[in-house]
């Protein structure tokens, strides 16, 4: 593998205006697919094959105008004595709520005077909107119309807020400023790091045109394919990070060999061929475990696993093309430092001390310490993430609900105002979707026997047509709460007594059973998805480093600084540790966030695992000294793992600046995955493992290596082969 690395980077630096011209052409291409689609991404989350989408599937065959998205639009009067009752109030509503039916998509308008929906006080009223199309398809300019029909009852002095499956302003908007502070940090890092501007700034532009080009093919895929927000948000954190990452380990192994007298052009194709190995193997890992997604069988997970899978191997292919040619056009720039106070000076330093005498350095102290008090250091270390991981076993999974939004949220006041007056129920209705209940009578004893369930609020029948009733049903308890969860399970549970000698068949669908069956079909698939993931990994790294006891080793590690973040986001975010902090509400963990974080936190901490070892593993072979290389390994990647785990943690946080709990779970739970992996498992568990397993953790039997081939991840035999070349060159001479 490395000799393969040395000839493309070699060639992307002698051909660099060729590559960077390749790369600009895919960026400007797919930014101009991208907005001739017109792709949206949305946040629908549906899983074929369950009790709900079966009903959704009936009702769109037998009932389309019940089969889409619904609306609920709150009024409120919260000055004073005023009732949305009052005559000019009341007016101005069934004035709104009769322009509704007039627009397109909109199939059914419920008129809280008729259906009775007013609060006892007189100061809260529900209407719903039933709509044609599913969430998903229901334009904007609809939900536009919506909202412009509402501002004379705005106007009358009447409080207007949305919830529902779908309302005006529901799509999640993606902003720029989290990936702006999570660059501007990483520059930072990165000239503390290198102290050259040049050297900076390299992987940051490598990373953004990668960036840009994903993210513009995944606004295109989003014109023909469901795409979640989240999606397109975890692509860009991945991007970004990994983007900055891949090129930082290549660069600094570059900058090293240009201090030590390598001319640029011997230098980068070098640097690719033993750094880029490492590379290559960490980003694989990541790909491999994010295409795992696919096993689980959820089109939105797999569409968000893929699209982060697309968003690393870009960043992969440009560490590998452009980074070369990049280094090309810079020379000897990235080993020239600034002159800025505390940068420039600080920095050559350290380099050239770094370069010289690796011993000598900070990240050589902590390894010789870590080394030194290997099993008090393990001991502390396991014990500090056990503490951590404890909140875990409380984990409570769900789908975000309005709940859990901002309080100046129009989803978090309407659910507010609903439960104050009606009761949490309300939020979330059961839709009970019954099949060949043939008349009225059929209908009314479902209804009957569904009303008796004790955690029932109220049954009103909807439609009956063509052999199908729709019943809505309104729990007593919240749309997150377990109770309804407990609720659904009862009513499928206990289908044919309700059904009674009716002859219909009962199905229990609805956006909040919806939800209920996404969070227990990721929890059921998380197992699936664990041993799948990890054996493939197993086996990659494996092959990497000819040895079973490493992979061991980094699962292990991997499974306790998972297990760590998954606590502290259960802390922060579900027990409310974090509600000051971090300005959100204590909710429900987020269903998918434990099998996501699976996913990128293993690969993330493989990368860290590679790119340690492997030094450690090189320096093992040339000198044989287990405990040594332990030392002389992470002396030499402690700074760049550290500045590496920094950028990826800071682009994480940077993300819990948005409004959007989801995203801020996300990004806290992704900035506390690597935080840990990196500093407790990689730096300080995985040195003092190996120091005191030693050399046994190399070993393998002979077949492994009559069978298996060896990828020179350390590049050595690339170094010995130049060298031998080198001296015939010289000898010819």
């Amino acid at each position: 593998m490395s000799s393969y690395l040395y000839r493309i980077a070699h060639f992307a630096f002698r051909r660099r205006w060729l590559v960077l011209a390749v790369w600009l052409a895919a960026a400007i291409g797919a930014i101009t697919i991208a907005q001739a689609s017109g792709g949206k991404t949305n946040d629908v989350f549906t899983i074929p094959g369950t009790e709900a989408q079966n009903a959704a599937n009936v009702l769109t065959a037998k009932l389309p105008a019940f089969s889409g998205g619904q609306s609920t639009i709150v009024f409120a009067t919260t000055q004073g004595t005023a009732k949305v009752t009052d005559p000019a109030a009341k007016q101005a509503i069934e004035t709104a709520l009769t322009k509704l039916k007039s627009i397109p998509q909109v199939s059914a308008v419920s008129d809280p005077f008729q259906t009775h929906l007013i609060s006892s006080t007189g100061t809260v009223a529900l209407g719903q909107v039933q709509w044609s199309a599913i969430a998903a398809n229901v334009k904007d300019a609809n939900l536009n119309a919506v909202k412009a029909a509402m501002q004379p009852v705005q106007a009358a002095g009447v409080e207007v807020e949305y919830n529902g499956s779908v309302y005006p302003g529901w799509r999640t908007v993606i902003s720029e400023v989290p990936e702006l502070i999570g660059l501007a940090i990483a520059f930072v890092i990165l000239m503390i790091t290198f102290g050259a501007f040049a050297a900076a700034g390299m992987p940051i532009l490598g990373a953004i045109i990668g960036v840009i080009t994903t993210l513009m093919g995944i606004t295109a895929v989003a014109s023909l394919l469901t795409i979640a927000s989240a999606s397109t948000t975890v692509a860009l954190m991945l991007g970004l990070s990994c983007g900055i990452d891949y090129g930082l380990f290549i660069l600094s192994r570059h900058r090293t060999n240009l201090l030590n007298g390598m001319t640029p052009e011997e230098s980068v194709p070098l640097a690719m061929g033993t750094a880029g190995s490492s590379v290559v193997f960490a980003a694989l890992t990541v790909i491999i475990a994010l295409c795992g997604l696919t096993v689980v069988g959820i089109p939105f997970l797999t569409v968000m696993g893929l699209a982060a899978a697309a968003s690393v191997t870009v960043a992969l292919l440009i560490a590998l093309t452009l980074l070369p040619a990049m280094l090309g056009f810079a020379g000897m720039k990235v080993a020239k430092f600034t002159r800025l106070p505390l940068l420039g000076a600080r920095a050559e330093r350290v380099a050239r001390r770094s370069a010289a005498d690796p011993d000598s350095t900070a990240g050589a102290g902590w390894a010789r310490f870590v080394v030194r008090y290997r099993v008090p250091v393990l001991l502390g270390g396991i014990a500090m993430l056990g503490a951590l991981a404890i909140p875990a076993t409380h984990i409570h999974l769900g789908l975000p609900s309005g709940a859990s939004q901002p309080k100046d949220n129009t989803q978090r006041k309407a659910y507010d105002l609903t439960t104050q007056a009606f009761g949490a129920g309300f939020n979330g209705a059961l839709l009970i979707v019954a099949e060949n209940a043939g008349t009225p009578a059929a209908t009314a004893q479902i209804a009957s026997a569904l009303a008796k369930y004790p955690d029932v609020a109220t049954v009103t029948p909807v439609t009956a047509q063509d052999g199908i009733s729709l019943i809505r049903l309104i729990p007593k308890s919240g749309p997150s709460d377990p109770a309804t969860a407990s609720l659904v399970n009862t009513l499928r549970a206990d289908r044919t007594a309700i059904e009674g000698s009716t002859g219909a068949h009962i199905l229990v669908g609805g956006t909040t059973a919806s939800n209920i069956d996404v969070s227990a079909k990721l929890s059921a698939a998380l197992p699936i998805f664990l041993i799948t993931v990890v054996g493939l990994a197993f086996i990659l790294l494996t092959f990497a480093f000819r040895t079973i006891l490493v992979p061991l080793k980094s699962i292990l590690g991997f499974l306790l600084s998972m297990a760590a973040a998954l606590g502290a986001q259960v802390a922060m975010f579900q027990w409310g540790w974090g509600e000051r902090l971090f300005g959100i509400t204590p909710s429900e963990t987020i269903s998918f966030l434990p099998i996501i974080m699976l996913a990128i936190i293993f690969g993330l901490s493989s990368d860290y695992e590679v790119f340690v070892v492997s030094r450690i593993k090189e320096e093992y072979t040339k000198n044989g000294d287990a405990r040594r290389s332990v030392q002389r390994g992470v002396a030499h990647s402690a700074r760049v793992v550290t500045a590496a785990a920094l950028i990826m943690f800071s682009i994480f946080v940077a993300f819990m600046f948005t409004k959007d709990p989801t995203i801020k779970a996300i990004g806290f739970s992704f900035a506390a995955g690597v935080f840990l992996d990196a500093f407790v498992v990689r730096l300080t568990l995985v040195p003092a493992v190996m120091a005191i397993i030693q050399s046994k953790l190399w070993y393998h039997p002979d077949w492994f290596a009559r069978y298996v081939p060896d990828p020179d991840i350390e590049g050595l035999r690339l170094e010995h082969k130049l060298a031998e070349a080198e001296l015939a060159s010289v000898g010819e001479r």
